[in-house]
């Protein structure tokens, strides 16, 4: 009986917390902007779908392709199965930034967030200019990373690739499905991996760790970059580096520009 009772007091307490307040408001947010929500996503994956052929032509053009490749389907649903995939992601990525939104949008004046922020020893972020300078250079490295995937990496790898199966006497015949998920791949990694110089400044001028101890675990950091390029790129040596060292290098602009200005303050 008595362990029932401290087990009932836990709970209680966990749900009077800040963070079990936290909880049942976004609960009962989802509960009440579910119907909403679907319709976004239905919405979405039909707009989605109507656009899927029109971009995948557009990928598949000649002038897109290295010499001698061709684009096949090897099922007579592979065509259809990815409409639907890229649609459906298009969806899902749309209802995140919905709730990304929203989540800025009321997040500010929840009190649950609050008090929660407040046991954690955080603020939360105001509307100041170094917040909009953020996401502006969020975006802005986004955009570098897609035009440095689309421009530079996309192309040289494809070429690479395929006169190396040429030159091994193998037709160059790639499933549409491969070909699309390794454009989508490389662009991704380059998008996120174009986010240390923010990611590493922000957390220096948060005061998570500073400059020195950073430095102290360069080596470790630059593993890790190559680590998370291997998990994000497509599997092969040359598309592993590619990707990894614009990383790297960017990181270390990040740590030079704070040695500079001093942003950490330290």
């Amino acid at each position: 009986m008595a362990g029932e009772n401290h087990l009932e007091n836990v709970v209680k307490g966990l749900v009077d917390s800040p963070g079990g307040a936290l909880v049942s408001d976004v609960s009962q947010y989802l509960k009440s902007r579910i119907k909403l929500l679907v319709g976004l996503f239905i919405i979405s994956v039909v707009a989605g779908f109507s656009l899927t052929k029109s971009v995948i032509k557009w990928l598949i053009e000649p002038e897109r392709l290295p010499s001698d490749v061709n684009i096949i389907v090897t099922s007579p649903i592979e065509f259809i199965l990815l409409q639907f995939q890229i649609a459906v992601s298009f969806g899902i990525v749309i209802i995140g930034l919905f709730l990304l939104i929203e989540a800025l949008r009321k997040g500010v004046n929840n009190e649950a967030i609050r008090q929660r922020l407040a046991e954690l020893e955080l603020k939360p972020p105001k509307f100041s200019w170094a917040f909009i300078t953020t996401i502006g250079f969020t975006i802005l490295f986004a955009i570098a990373g897609l035009l440095y995937s689309w421009e530079f990496l996309t192309p040289m790898i494809l070429q690479y690739l395929t006169e190396d199966a040429q030159t091994a006497g193998l037709s160059t015949e790639w499933r549409l499905s491969g070909y699309v998920g390794f454009i989508v791949n490389l662009a991704l990694a380059c998008v996120i991996g174009f986010q240390s110089p923010v990611i590493t400044l922000l957390i220096l001028r948060l005061g998570v760790v500073t400059r020195s101890q950073i430095s102290q675990f360069r080596k470790h950091i630059w593993f890790t970059a190559f680590v998370l390029g291997a998990f994000l790129s497509p599997p092969d040596p040359l598309s592993l580096f590619l990707v990894a060292m614009p990383v790297v290098i960017l990181f270390e602009i990040a740590m030079f520009i704070d040695r500079i200005f001093n942003i950490s303050k330290t």
